[in-house]
């Protein structure tokens, strides 16, 4: 072998090794960066200081539960484990006797929005309503004490009994729930009302949080990864001497098939907005699988829907949407929004027709991390913190062409999701030092 061969055949041996010094170097640069960030310290702390209370902001009285499912983590930071606890615990004690999870609760002599409240003899005190064009209520009671757990390691809330029923019976309950009342047996996949994307307020005019004549029920890609979620939940932190009432493994594992046969656009690469069950609300003229679902796909690859190549795409195709507007980020409901004349009860770039909440997009942070895309997923939390300390503080919403902080100030959800996305990314760093 001659030499130039020797050489050629040493400089293709010793690449791998190169590739992953360059690679080790880069990553404690980043590393480094990150942990010497003052901004995350700034916001952690901000939004430790906020999670002290459980309202979903200045705006509400009410406890949610899809907002506490996303700011457990950090209540269990700044408050004691048992006030936390009792707070999830209030939940079940305001469960239907159905099964189904409303939305929250709100102190009686506060209840003044317009829902049609109910009340529940294990929560005297409290006024419950619910929100009838969602399905995630159910699915984010799970997934919160999962969290819960996780966190204290506090196992006896599965056995802890209200009104004759355990926890773990209740969540059980809770389940069925969808799988009676907000199925379709056609498709093998959970049912909601027409809403944009991961929102909770259907097209038609009028009262939009709750079912009516006009209501058009739908398949949608949010609904069925928050499901999924809870049911891989469920089935983690489920006792091991406790039967379930169903096989939920083998129905986690078809809806996963059903949900990529039915709502997965492999070409576009991406989650078609809705399958509709009886007619679609919008005229045969308007292309609606043209639309980004950017919160149902992130809560789709938080369920292990998603290939890691495919995540490289969809991440691509937000950061492409988000360069459309000068104020946009990866927060973005859906785009393009949906036209006025179609979506009369939100216009385009309003609320969650097209606004910008970081409550949704810093969700996508951990998945990032954890498909060795750090370095990407700094660089999309930077203008979300940025944007916390330009308002001095967490805000629902954000206008994606002038930048304005919109909806209510002091949102939990928003400084939950922030805190444990630096939580994310600190631990990432640490590691990589």
């Amino acid at each position: 072998m001659n030499a130039l061969k020797i050489l050629l055949l040493t400089i293709v041996l010793s690449l791998p090794a190169m590739l992953f010094a360059q690679s080790s170097v880069l990553q404690k640069e980043l590393a480094k960066q990150i942990m010497n960030d003052n901004r995350l310290d700034t916001v952690e702390a901000r939004a430790l200081r906020l999670l002290t209370g459980f309202t979903a902001g200045t705006s509400y009285g009410e406890i949610w539960i899809r907002d506490f499912n996303t700011f457990i983590e950090g209540s269990l930071r700044v408050r004691s484990r048992d006030e936390v606890k009792d707070k999830l615990l209030l939940f079940f004690k305001i469960q239907g006797k159905d099964g189904n999870i409303p939305d929250g609760a709100i102190h009686k002599e506060q209840a003044n929005v317009g829902y049609q409240y109910l009340y529940s003899e294990l929560a005297p005190g409290w006024a419950i309503h619910k929100n009838t064009v969602e399905t995630d209520q159910e699915s984010s009671l799970i997934q919160a004490v999962k969290k819960y757990i996780d966190v204290t390691g506090d196992k006896s809330i599965l056995t802890d009994t209200i009104g004759g029923r355990t926890v773990i019976q209740r969540m059980d309950d809770a389940m069925n729930y969808i799988m009676k009342e907000r199925w379709s047996a056609k498709y093998g996949l959970v049912i909601g009302a027409t809403t944009v994307d991961w929102g909770d307020v259907q097209t038609q005019h009028g009262w939009g949080v709750a079912i009516n004549d006009k209501t058009k029920w739908a398949i949608d890609i949010y609904d069925n990864a928050m499901f999924l979620l809870a049911i891989h939940d469920f089935l983690a932190m489920k006792p091991a001497g406790y039967k379930a009432s169903r096989y939920w493994g083998d129905i986690a594992i078809c809806m996963k098939i059903r949900v990529r046969h039915h709502l997965w656009d492999a070409k576009a690469g991406k989650y078609i907005p809705h399958i509709y069950l009886d007619g679609s609300p919008f005229p045969p003229s308007f292309n609606e699988k043209q639309i980004l679902y950017l919160g149902g796909t992130i809560c789709a690859i938080k369920a292990g829907l998603n290939t890691p190549k495919e995540l490289i795409d969809i991440n691509d195709q937000f950061l492409k949407a988000a360069s459309k507007e000068k104020y946009a980020t990866i927060g973005l409901t859906v785009y393009p929004p949906y036209p006025l004349e179609e979506f009369p009860n939100m216009p385009p770039f309003t609320y969650q027709n097209g606004g910008d909440w970081t409550w949704f997009g810093g969700r996508m942070i951990a998945p990032l991390i954890e498909n060795n895309m750090a370095s990407e997923a700094y660089a999309e939390l930077s203008p979300m913190i940025d944007r916390v300390l330009k308002n001095k503080g967490f805000f629902e919403w954000y206008d994606v062409k002038t930048g304005e902080a919109k909806g209510s100030g002091d949102f939990r959800g928003e400084a939950g999701v922030l805190y444990e996305a630096i939580t994310r990314l600190r631990s990432w760093a640490r590691v990589h030092m």
